[in-house]
């Protein structure tokens, strides 16, 4: 990923965080950018290689997601795999209601 894109892609995020009033999560950010893109679930899905029934459940917020399966979504969008680990280890997290903010940095 390129300087610029990854910039573009911090930038849509702190936007998408500002425009929600708090720290986005992976499924809103999945979500955003499927709306983004103005793609039907259908057709994420099939981007993404995962049913349309998995994508609803990740953008409700009723699965969670892998940090190897962010990766790999991020890696397809043309995101910071970084960013989507990040918010995927977050929301594990959270879901064992451990309250603590992640961060992750490529080696």
């Amino acid at each position: 990923m390129t300087t610029r894109k990854k910039r573009h892609s911090d930038e849509a995020l702190t936007f998408l965080e500002n425009l929600t009033g708090g720290p986005l999560t992976l499924s809103e950010f999945i979500r955003a950018i499927r709306l983004g893109e103005e793609m039907s679930q259908i057709e994420f899905a099939k981007l993404l290689k995962i049913s349309k029934s998995h994508l609803c459940d990740i953008e409700k917020n009723r699965k969670t997601v892998s940090p190897r399966r962010a990766a790999y979504f991020a890696k397809k969008l043309g995101y910071s795999q970084e960013q989507f680990v990040r918010l995927a280890l977050e929301a594990i997290l959270k879901e064992s209601g451990i309250k603590m903010n992640v961060a992750v940095e490529a080696i």
